[in-house]
């Protein structure tokens, strides 16, 4: 998501700036329809009980996109069940856009379009609990994306050539900025999403899932694409382009062969093959530790964007600038991989509520030090995770409480930058053998995997389980405070010192330094005393975030 660019070091941390002034009024007129203040969308939150009564089944999009005019125009059929009786279903969808009618089980039904929300009344008596169709016709002008992709919306654009390249990008605000669903994250489209993009002929549209078929007529062209898997909100999407599609094929750790289809500008397609095979390469270091590719019943899809990439479930984004370090005598890019690692975390593994969203977010970093070790080795491994560590501002929680939006969490860079080094303390903490073994368990079980998503509190039971013992207060301590690990080192003699943590939580393995010579050894509550003919050093190693005092 919205990813950091690690080059070894921190080059740049994008911070979220939701500071950018849309303008005083929350909602404006515009062409007679009311238009919202985007800045102040963010999707998730707490669930509305009428829409926590819903689980969606699936989305269908028919839209027309008027790039001229930057419109859009169509309909939305949403499949859902009701699990309780109710005389009202609750669909998301903003002030943009004039509803012309609405449609339940084929028959029209009154409804109130108000605060980005669709209120569908039933006509007598209530819809029953089961399965509903809901068809919604509708048509607008989307909003404009301001800092794309982390202040969303449909991006216009010209490639070189002059020819039209639109992307959309939609996390924080979510599906509701163009299409009618139930814009939360703990509700996917169980059996999966069907769209029909229709665009001037000699543009192609990449989409989600697997291309079923492209009909031309006169001077329009209908791109029909379909995933059967669950997918989030935001990554129902396409983007529209002078595209030429590059294909090739990859074979997973299973022996499953997965196309690959690279939509690249076609200006750029001698760029094309030096993408492919580092997408190659990523895919073999990312099966190493999460397992097979989630997704090989489709495609591994890339498309040229004119923003910065996004991990957009079979159809990653990228940025389109083919700039790529050497590690280890071998091409990287950070962009390139770290929306890529989001197939498996966010993608597959999917947080439950966007208040724990360091699990994909920080995971998803601390993959891209995996791959920094697969290429460069240990000492690549060490220097970005000391860029991490550099990268923290310690100025909220990473779990800060529960059903919180999508802004309340993600404010800042720490869900990147703490959550991988949360992962490289617990990797320490646990050794290799059982963190590594845990982490593809909890990527691959199906328990933590496409239609279940997951909370801190699944992780933490799951790496709890490996251990053999609770680790819920290391856990605690990390994500849900900003504090760091204090350990005092105190002379208590000739040559003598207790070293004693200062905020003790659980009985933690430590680093010490004594006489020049590192040894792992337990701190609980009380401390150790040691012998040593220089002042101990604690973690030099820095698998902690920590503060030594001296005494």
């Amino acid at each position: 998501m919205r990813c950091l660019h690690y080059l070894g070091l921190v080059a740049v941390l994008h911070l979220f700036l939701v500071q950018i002034s849309y303008g005083q009024e929350s909602v404006k007129q515009q062409n007679g329809v009311q238009q919202t203040d985007i800045g102040k969308l963010s999707s998730g939150g707490k669930l509305k009980p009428v829409q926590a009564n819903m689980d969606i089944r699936k989305y269908t999009l028919n839209l027309d996109v008027d790039i001229a005019n930057k419109f859009i125009k169509g309909n939305t059929t949403v499949n859902l069940q009701l699990k309780n009786a109710s005389d009202t279903i609750l669909l998301d969808l903003i002030q943009h856009y004039a509803i012309e009618s609405i449609k339940v089980d084929g028959k029209s039904v009154a409804f109130d379009h108000k605060e980005e929300k669709v209120f569908i009344k039933a006509a007598s008596n209530q819809f029953s609990a089961g399965n509903h169709s809901v068809f919604i016709a509708y048509g607008g002008n989307p909003p404009e994306a301001v800092r794309p992709p982390w202040l969303g919306g449909f991006t216009w654009s010209k490639d070189r050539s002059g020819n039209d390249w639109v992307s959309i990008n939609i996390q924080k605000e979510g599906g509701r900025m163009y299409f009618p669903c139930k814009d939360h994250p703990s509700d996917e489209p169980n059996e999966g999403v069907e769209m029909n993009i229709t665009v001037p002929a000699g543009l192609l549209v990449a989409g989600p899932g697997l291309l079923q078929k492209t009909v031309t007529k006169k001077n329009k062209s209908t791109f029909s694409w379909k995933t059967n898997y669950t997918i989030s909100n935001y990554c129902v999407l396409f983007n529209i382009g002078k595209y030429r599609v590059i294909k090739d094929s990859y074979t997973t750790i299973n022996n499953h062969i997965v196309p690959i289809e690279y939509y690249i500008l076609e200006e750029d397609s001698a760029q094309a093959k030096r993408v492919i095979e580092a997408k190659k390469r990523d895919s073999k270091i990312l099966e190493k530790y999460f397992g097979e590719y989630p997704w090989y019943k489709e495609k591994i899809g890339i498309a040229a964007v004119p923003n910065s990439g996004m991990e957009h479930q079979t159809m990653i984004t990228f940025d389109n600038k083919f700039i790529f370090n050497k590690v280890g005598g071998q091409d990287y890019s950070a962009n390139l991989f770290h929306e890529y690692a989001h197939e498996w975390w966010a993608n597959k593994v999917t947080n439950k509520d966007w208040a724990h969203m360091w699990i994909q977010e920080g995971i998803g970093t601390y993959a891209e030090a995996l791959a920094m070790y697969e290429l460069g080795g240990q000492e690549e491994y060490n220097k970005i995770i000391a860029a991490h560590k550099r990268g923290i501002r310690y100025r909220k929680p990473l779990v800060g409480g529960e059903e919180l939006s999508e802004d309340e969490t993600y404010a800042g860079n720490d869900i990147y930058t703490k959550g991988s080094f949360f992962m490289h303390s617990l990797r320490y903490v646990l050794g290799d053998e059982v963190f590594l073994k845990t982490l593809k368990q909890l990527a691959t079980d199906e328990a933590y995997t496409y239609d279940n998503m997951v909370t801190t509190t699944d992780v933490e039971q799951l790496f709890s389980k490996a251990a053999g013992y609770s680790l819920k207060p290391f856990f605690d301590f990390h994500l849900r405070t900003t504090q760091l690990i204090e350990v005092s080192v105190k002379e208590t003699g000739y040559q003598q010192y207790q070293i004693k943590p200062l905020n003790y939580f659980m009985d933690l393995p430590f680093e010490i330094t004594l006489n020049g010579r590192a040894t792992r050894m337990i701190l609980g509550k009380d401390g150790i005393s040691v012998k040593s003919n220089t002042v101990p050093m604690v973690d030099a190693a820095g698998y902690y975030l920590k503060k030594v005092v001296i005494q």
